[in-house]
């Protein structure tokens, strides 16, 4: 690899900028990509063109990158299966069988109950972030409203438990997609190093019990705590010149008329996807194990060997083909029309495909630069190794903040952060959590981030008044966070 010294920096700084004043993360990454291409081409722009198309293409050639937009294009597929088949409508019905038990119970008890069913909810639906806003603000919208529950408070709910539970159980697109990144900085065990950056990866932890408190303490701060009096006090579910995002154009395909809701229409689909997970681990890594004493150690050790953009691809493929089979079974659909829904979903999830194939083609040109040896080296005489995992957050926020995507501050700052950690003698795991947690942290300030505006719109909430409620709660997780990771970062030295 030849050594392009500060030019190095300058695709990801440039898309970084071109992200913050055109508010166009796709077309921010691309300029990036040909810029670093056309460094690596002497300046030459017919050939720098025709390489970055080149780069693009070569994305393909990683069958991990191959398996990880499919899957991402699939879970599309599956969510419309799942709305088709009215099994989103038998979810609610038991829903408020529930909360109707629980209001007998004690009066008003309810209100806490379903915002705990909402926040458990988004953190089952950890495949993906998308689909987990999706899902929390179709589901519980009806509910919160005959409650009296502002629409800002759901759209909180709905955001903070989609992006934090993604990011912590990582059997789903993005375990696959940090993975790769890992792989591409040259880790060994990217499983092994990203289970291990779970504990460390504070942000998306503190944004959960953020959750948790508020709604079992029934206590709110700054435009929160005035939404709730506003709708305590004269029932208005939204301020009087809110404009709310229409949650019917969410998704463009209707339910299937004339069947009976049925909850398990969704559940079971679900749950084949997430059971498969660690399942498909398990399996893809059984025969790169070596020595283990026991049944119980091989097989821990083989998930943690195994492949996981194979491991959600496969789980995803099953679960639609067990809702293939429910729904044929019951006379629901018919062929054709399971076609006509894999190709309708994967079409709505195509925008994320197309990121990941940026995301990934960044990555690499920045790897073939040398972006994060010349960050690292520059860095070597004066940043203290102690405060190094809280700088990492600090820039992966802004970073994300700016652009409104963590998978784009991903494949940035971990082709920086890495190297920086090895030349730093920084713990790598610390590292490593900063930059996932901060991408997190950053893209839920944002207002231009997809899962906030998905979270606006299902909630059927005013964007920007769901900005502003849910910004306080966010600060306060990212100022405990940076303190934390400049505490871990002292006693790591």
């Amino acid at each position: 690899m030849d050594n392009y010294g500060f030019l190095s920096v300058l695709p990801p700084v440039l898309a970084i900028i071109l992200a913050l004043r055109t508010k166009q993360v796709y077309l921010a990454l691309l300029f990036g990509i040909w810029f670093s291409w056309l460094i690596m081409s002497d300046w030459n722009v017919l050939n720098g063109t025709l390489a970055t198309i080149e780069g693009l293409v070569d994305v393909f050639k990683s069958p991990g990158n191959t398996r990880t937009i499919m899957f991402s294009a699939l879970v599309g597929a599956l969510l419309l299966f799942i709305q088709y088949s009215r099994g989103v409508e038998g979810f609610i019905l038991q829903l408020n069988r529930l909360i109707a038990y629980f209001e007998k119970k004690q009066k008003g008890y309810s209100r806490v109950i379903v915002q705990l069913l909402a926040m458990l909810t988004g953190l089952l639906l950890f495949v993906e972030t998308n689909i987990s806003s999706l899902t929390v603000g179709t589901l519980y919208r009806p509910v919160f409203d005959e409650l009296k529950i502002p629409r800002e408070k759901l759209a909180y709910i709905a955001d903070s438990t989609s992006a934090p539970s993604s990011i912590l159980i990582p059997f789903n697109a993005w375990g696959a997609f940090v993975m790769g990144l890992l792989v591409t900085q040259g880790i060994e065990a990217p499983f092994s190093l990203m289970l291990s950056s779970i504990a460390y990866n504070f942000y998306p932890l503190l944004a959960i019990i953020i959750v948790l408190v508020v709604v079992l303490a029934k206590k709110d701060i700054g435009p929160m705590a005035k939404a709730e009096q506003r709708t305590r006090e004269t029932g208005k579910l939204m301020n009087d010149n809110a404009k709310p995002m229409l949650s019917d154009e969410v998704t463009s395909f209707e339910t299937k008329e004339g069947i009976k809701p049925r909850a398990f229409n969704m559940i079971v689909p679900l749950a084949v996807m997430v059971v498969m997970m660690p399942v498909n681990l398990a399996y893809t890594g059984w025969g790169n194990v070596e020595g283990a004493t026991s049944f119980s150690e091989h097989l821990f050790r083989s998930i943690g060997q195994g492949s996981g953009s194979s491991a959600v691809l496969y789980a995803v493929m099953a679960s639609i083909l067990t809702a293939m089979v429910m729904y044929r079974a019951q006379g629901i659909m018919k062929t054709k029309e399971m076609i006509d829904i894999t190709l309708k979903g994967i079409s709505e999830l195509m925008p994320l495909a197309l990121l990941m194939l940026f995301a990934f083609a960044i990555g690499e040109a920045c790897n073939r630069l040398g972006t994060g040896e010349f960050v690292a080296d520059f860095s070597r005489e004066w940043l203290s190794p102690e405060f190094l995992p809280a700088i990492v957050f600090l820039i992966s926020s802004f970073i994300a903040f700016s652009t409104g995507t963590s998978w784009g501050t991903f494949a940035i700052m971990m082709a920086i952060a890495v190297p920086m950690a090895e030349v730093h003698q920084s713990e790598l795991t610390l590292v490593v959590a900063a930059t996932l947690g901060g991408g997190v942290f950053g893209d839920h300030c944002s207002p231009i981030s997809d899962t906030s505006i998905i979270s606006s719109m299902a909630s059927g909430s005013d964007h920007i008044d769901h900005v502003n409620t849910q910004l306080p709660y966010a600060l306060i997780g990212g100022i405990l966070t940076a303190l934390l990771y400049l505490v871990f970062g002292i006693l790591s030295v």
